[in-house]
C-alpha cells in the first residue's frame, strides 16, 4: 500500500481526460479536494455530425491539450515540482481520444520526474461521489452515461463488482436516439429531460425488467417502441405528441432504474447509493431518485452537474485510490479502450 508521503505532504494530482469529446485537467488534492478542473467542450463541433466523429475528436484534443494543461496548473496555483503524480484516462473510451491523453501525461511524467498511474474511465465517475461526500463500504453505484449503464457493488475502496450492466443501448445512447426520432439535435438527453418536464400527460409505454432476479437494462425495446409511436402517427396525417413520447420515455426508463438500484442497496446491503455519469444531471432521475430514497431510508450522493459529464477532477480522484493502494503504472501503460472496471479494481485485496 503507497502512503501518502511522510503523512505530511499533500498528495497533488495532475489528471488528464480524454476519452471522448472533452478535453479536461484538474489537479486534485488528497482525491477529494478540486484545486482546479479545467474543461475544452466539442459539442458545438460534433452537433454537426449528430453525434461524436472520433477522428474528429482526436485532432481537437490534440489542438487544445496543452493550452488546458497550462490553465489547470494556473487555475490551481500548483507548479510541476510540487505534483506527486500524473494520472490519465487509460479506458474505456474512443482509442484515438484516449491515446491524446495518454501520451500527454506520459510526456509530461518524464519530463516532470514524476510517477504515472492509469486510471479508468468508469472508476473515474464513481470516485466524482467522493468530491461530494466520503464513501462508506459496502456501497451501491449507478452508473448512467452514453456508453456505460451499470450497477457496480463496492465492498471495500476501490473494488468493484459489476451486478447488473445493459445488454444493449446504455441510458445516454437511448435518450439520443428517442431525441433524434423526436427531432432534437445531438446531445439530445436535455431537449427528452425538458419536455418530459413539462408535458401535461406521458404516452404510455413499456417497462423493461427482464428476469425477475436480473439487474441488467435493456432500452433497446423502448427505443423501438418510441418510433413505432413517432411513425404511427405520421402514418395517420397527425402530429405525434412530442412532450408526452418525452414523459412516456422518460418515465419508463426511470422508473426501472430506481427500481433495480434500490432493489440492489437492499440485496448488498449496502451503506450509500452513488449515482454518476452524464445522465446523473438528468433533473428526472435526480428528482426521482431522491423521492425514492428518502421514502427507503436509504442514503443517496449526487455529484453536482459538472462532475456528472467528462472531466479530469474525477480521474483524479479515482487515480488517488490506485495510488494509495497500487502505486504507479509502468510507462510503458497503453491505452486501452475496452479496459475492465473489475480488473482495474486496486490489488490491495
Amino acid at each position: 500500500m503507497k502512503t501518502e508521503t511522510g503523512g505530511a505532504q499533500p498528495v497533488l494530482i495532475l489528471a488528464i481526460e480524454t476519452s471522448c469529446d472533452e478535453t479536461s485537467v484538474a489537479v486534485i488534492k488528497d482525491g477529494s479536494e478540486v484545486l482546479s478542473n479545467i474543461i475544452s467542450s466539442q459539442i458545438e463541433t460534433h452537433r454537426a455530425f449528430g453525434g461524436v466523429v472520433p477522428e474528429v475528436a482526436s485532432r481537437k484534443h490534440v489542438e487544445v491539450i496543452t493550452l488546458v494543461i497550462e490553465e489547470a496548473l494556473a487555475a490551481a496555483g500548483v507548479e510541476p515540482q510540487q505534483l506527486t503524480a500524473v494520472a490519465v484516462t487509460q479506458g474505456p473510451g474512443l482509442v484515438g481520444a484516449l491515446l491524446v491523453g495518454v501520451v500527454a501525461a506520459k510526456s509530461l511524467a518524464l519530463a516532470w520526474g514524476k510517477p504515472l498511474i492509469g486510471t479508468h474511465h468508469i472508476a473515474g465517475h464513481i470516485y466524482a461521489n467522493r468530491l461530494v461526500k466520503e464513501l462508506q463500504y459496502p456501497c451501491m453505484t449507478l452508473v448512467v452515461s452514453g456508453g456505460h449503464t451499470e450497477l457496480v457493488n463496492m465492498e471495500r475502496e476501490g473494488e468493484f463488482r459489476i451486478i447488473g450492466r445493459t445488454r444493449d443501448d446504455a441510458v445516454g445512447e437511448a435518450y439520443d436516439k428517442v431525441a433524434r426520432a423526436l427531432g432534437f439535435p445531438y446531445p439530445g438527453g436535455p431537449h427528452v429531460d425538458r419536455l418530459a418536464r413539462e408535458a401535461e400527460e406521458a404516452v404510455p409505454l413499456p417497462r423493461v425488467w427482464l428476469e425477475p432476479d436480473s439487474y441488467d437494462f435493456s432500452f433497446s425495446g423502448l427505443k423501438s417502441a418510441v418510433l413505432n409511436v413517432v411513425n404511427q402517427s405520421k402514418m395517420k396525417g397527425l402530429t405525434p405528441d412530442v412532450a408526452g413520447i418525452a414523459r412516456g420515455f422518460q418515465e419508463s426508463v426511470v422508473e426501472v432504474l430506481v427500481e433495480k438500484a434500490v432493489r440492489a442497496v437492499k440485496a448488498c446491503e449496502a451503506k450509500q447509493l452513488l449515482l454518476c455519469g452524464g445522465v446523473a444531471a438528468n433533473k428526472g432521475l435526480r428528482e426521482a431518485l431522491i423521492a425514492r430514497c428518502d421514502r427507503e431510508k436509504i442514503e443517496l450522493i449526487i455529484p453536482p452537474p459538472v462532475y456528472c459529464t467528462d472531466n479530469a477532477a474525477m480521474i483524479g480522484a479515482a487515480a488517488y485510490v490506485k495510488w494509495v493502494h497500487d502505486g504507479d503504472t509502468p510507462l510503458d501503460m497503453v491505452a486501452d479502450p475496452g479496459l475492465s472496471l473489475e480488473k482495474w479494481s486496486v490489488a490491495a485485496y
